[in-house]
């Protein structure tokens, strides 16, 4: 079975080049106009005096979001009890697992194997200053907890998985995530010694997942029943797919703008950060591709399962890093580092699937 990219839209399938244009654009946009990043981000809303939401990020990955629980059926998500066994295993390694691997490898590679290549300080929103080092491993952190991005719909497509079962299991972590992601979030960043309070990751859960997860539900309703499902399908989603991505890659040009210093001065450091994203990555899909065989799940079940834990929910991230820690924290260049990856080793995992197949007991055909 080739590898099919023609299933995936012109912008996914040069994510990463995009991405790597906006650090170039962020880079020099903070050499040439240093004062407009800086100037955007004190746009922002207040609480007790102190810049709380900064609103020009705030509508970005608004648009970021919004198109990601847009495309959720709701419905679908009681049918899931019919197949427990896969829905069991992606709850169990995105929230039992992946958050505790991602603080290990994270400390291991940034606070330890690499802690005299990162070196320096940072003054993070609430006036504390910190060490580059802890503020990469925030960033970490904060990938580490969010599971699954609307991306996994695209590599369950080209793995040849049960669509239903990614669509479900997007819904899912979407509502866990409003319930499990300020509680580990707030418990990782106290051991990582940048603790934040519990209101601020609350409020980060209820701008970035509750209010497009809610705004999804009823714009989907109202569609389907005015325009109707095949309208919805090829009209309004595909409409859609640019405007989360332009506006994910202003957000990027954005960041970067502030961290362009930082970068020039240290060009190695997204290679560093890099490395341990990418060991959690192939880490988590090994694990949880050997449960799923282990578990007697079909193919089909579990190659989406596999994806579904290897992958992340960068918007969240990126709007809680950038929220809690600034546009210009370390914390939030951590969080890009995740998307810059996430493309090329994404493909590569569906590759292993499609030639592991047999595997499961299963053929090219059977597919």
């Amino acid at each position: 079975m080739s590898l099919d990219k023609s299933s995936m839209g012109f912008f996914e399938r040069n994510l990463t080049i995009w991405v790597a244009l906006c650090i170039l654009a962020g880079v020099l946009l903070g050499k040439l106009a240093p004062g407009l990043a800086r100037a955007l981000d004190g746009m922002a809303l207040e609480v007790n005096g102190a810049p709380v939401v900064s609103i020009p990020i705030a509508i970005c990955l608004f648009f970021m979001m919004y198109p990601i629980m847009v495309k959720i059926d709701f419905g679908e998500v009681l049918k899931a009890t019919r197949s427990p066994k896969p829905v069991f295993l992606t709850l169990f390694v995105n929230w039992a697992i992946k958050p505790f691997t991602m603080l290990g490898l994270a400390t291991l590679f940034l606070g330890v194997f690499f802690k005299d290549l990162l070196p320096g300080t940072e003054v993070v929103k609430d006036g504390t200053e910190v060490a580059l080092y802890r503020s990469y491993i925030s960033g970490a952190i904060l990938l580490g907890i969010a599971p699954c991005t609307a991306m996994v719909l695209v590599w369950s497509h080209l793995s040849r998985g049960n669509q239903g079962l990614t669509l479900v299991m997007v819904a899912i972590n979407s509502l866990t995530m409003l319930i499990l992601y300020g509680v580990l979030g707030g418990w990782l960043l106290g051991v990582n010694e940048m603790p934040v309070p519990w209101e601020a990751l609350l409020l980060s859960v209820g701008i970035y997942v509750a209010l497009p997860l809610v705004s999804g539900f009823f714009s989907r309703r109202w569609i389907m029943r005015a325009k109707g499902a095949d309208w919805f399908n090829q009209k309004f989603l595909r409409f859609l797919t640019p405007v989360s991505i332009g506006a994910l890659l202003l957000t990027l040009v954005l960041l970067f703008s502030f961290k362009g210093e930082t970068i020039l001065a240290n060009p190695l450091t997204i290679l560093w950060i890099a490395i341990p994203l990418a060991i959690q990555t192939l880490m988590i899909f090994g694990l949880t591709y050997l449960a799923a065989k282990l578990m007697k799940l079909k193919y089909e079940d579990a190659a989406p399962a596999a994806m579904i834990g290897a992958s992340n929910h960068f918007e969240v991230a990126i709007a809680t890093a950038v929220m809690l820690f600034g546009l210009s924290s370390g914390a939030a260049l951590a969080t890009v580092v995740g998307v810059l990856i996430e493309v090329p080793l994404m493909l590569f995992l569906v590759r292993i699937c499609q030639r592991s197949r047999g595997w499961f007991g299963e053929t090219e055909a059977q597919g």
